[in-house]
């Protein structure tokens, strides 16, 4: 039985022939190649819509999944050189519509659709939208490089731009408290999704812009379907991004996702987190970098004696070869060299000498002041104790005063037959005046 030609696998062109032949034989491959020839030439690459289930992907980069409704399912291959042109990442339960011919897949005896291409079911309207507007704008030079503003190496203030229920605020606040505690954080909370999103994003662009508190600004969200990033694919957050004075950082869905914000923004972030870290100097980064900047000035430092002490072998070797005088000349030259290189270690000590004749003293300055300090509230203290009263009356005195408690400091205040008290160091009197004498 010959093999039928390609103008014969069809259903009508095979099934007659396996007819006339059912007392041949088959192998299980030869009838398999049967069935691929005819599904392959009989089934041409149609739209097909449906539901995707049992995604996976594989390490090769190939995708594998099922294409369901509500009645029936088929096997689906996306081989990794295809799928590297979408813009997109499948999920399961995402409506999609996809392209590509049925094939028969020999080793398991399945059937399966070779995917030439996809897109997110009912997307279209909202692509074109996109691209008519990626379109204008990059011909308005919005997307230029030259427009794009840098980032700044260490900033103390950061602005974040996103909704405060977002999950993506709290994954960048754990990145920043992480990488940079110290930096501050200023929230311009706005919806990122639903109705009037858009105005609303570009007047908290406008909002930071105006300001002009923070050294960044962090545009983020976390993931979603096209429709629930379509506030950043509008005309009006383009503009605002613009024309925001502070560099902007767009870290929007996932790192699959792009919207008309990441080509104006004047850098792109895969992820909220990718954004955070781009922003934040990394403080155990930047001291391992110092640490390693460290060890590497030491190895330098350690090769440039090493090298100046093989320059001086050379040296000695030549200087053998001279005259006394060019011997005397060349020591001369020899000794100012060595006097250069003076080993880290070396001057480490003398720094350190330094510093302890300088505690030293700093250590007798202080001791010096406060013995002064200390002489000077002892002359205080013999002062008051020489104009205190109670000293007054032990050496002799005493106070006179009223019977009303007034202090009688002369004789006229007082006058005969009158009542007074006298208090002395130990003790007091009452007396009665008999006489009074100007």
């Amino acid at each position: 039985m010959k093999s039928p030609s390609k103008s014969d696998a069809t259903l009508e062109g095979v099934l007659p022939q396996l007819t006339d032949s059912l007392e041949l034989i088959l192998t299980v491959s030869s009838f398999a190649s049967r069935i691929q020839r005819v599904l392959e030439d009989a089934l041409p690459a149609v739209w097909i819509q449906g539901e995707i289930s049992n995604f996976t992907e594989a390490t090769s980069g190939h995708w594998y999944f099922n294409l369901k409704d509500a009645n029936a399912q088929i096997r689906c291959v996306m081989f990794r050189s295809r799928n590297q042109r979408l813009d997109w990442r499948p999920r399961n339960g995402l409506a999609i519509e996809l392209k590509g011919p049925t094939t028969f897949y020999p080793p398991n005896g399945s059937c399966q659709i070779t995917v030439e291409t996809m897109r997110q079911a009912g997307m279209g309207k909202l692509f074109e939208s996109f691209t008519r507007l990626k379109e204008k704008l990059a011909g308005e030079g919005l997307f230029d490089e030259a427009l794009k503003k840098p980032l700044p190496l260490h900033p103390t203030t950061i602005g974040i731009i996103t909704s405060p229920a977002a999950a993506a605020l709290r994954d960048v606040l754990t990145t920043l408290k992480r990488r940079s505690p110290s930096t501050l954080v200023i929230l311009y909370p706005t919806p990122v999704q639903g109705e009037g999103a858009a105005t609303l994003i570009a007047r908290a662009i406008e909002t930071a812009g105006q300001r002009a508190e923070c050294d960044v600004l962090i545009l983020c969200r976390g993931g979603g379907s096209i429709e629930d990033l379509w506030a950043f694919n509008e005309e009006v957050v383009a503009r605002a991004l613009a024309a925001c004075p502070i560099p902007v950082i767009a870290g929007i869905g996932h790192e699959t996702d792009f919207t008309i914000a990441d080509f104006v923004a004047d850098r792109r972030a895969p992820t909220p987190t990718a954004a955070a870290e781009l922003v934040s100097p990394d403080r155990q980064g930047l001291l391992r970098h110092l640490t390693a900047l460290g060890q590497r000035l030491g190895t330098l430092l350690q090769r440039r004696v090493e090298r100046d002490g093989m320059r001086l072998d050379m040296v000695q070797r030549r200087l053998q070869s001279t005259a006394r005088t060019s011997l005397q000349r060349e020591e001369l030259k020899l000794g100012r060299l060595r006097q250069r290189l003076i080993h880290p270690g070396e001057r480490l000590r003398q720094q350190k000498l330094v510093l302890e004749a300088l505690r030293q003293r700093l250590s007798r300055a202080s001791k010096q002041h406060f013995e002064r300090q200390h002489q000077t509230l002892q002359r205080f203290e013999a002062g008051l104790t020489h104009l205190n009263p109670q000293a007054v009356l032990s050496r002799g005195f005493s106070i006179v005063r009223s019977e009303a408690g007034s202090i009688i400091r002369d004789s006229h205040e007082i006058v005969a037959g009158q009542t007074i008290e006298i208090a002395f160091a130990a003790g007091e009197a009452r007396a009665r005046i008999t006489q009074t004498e100007p």
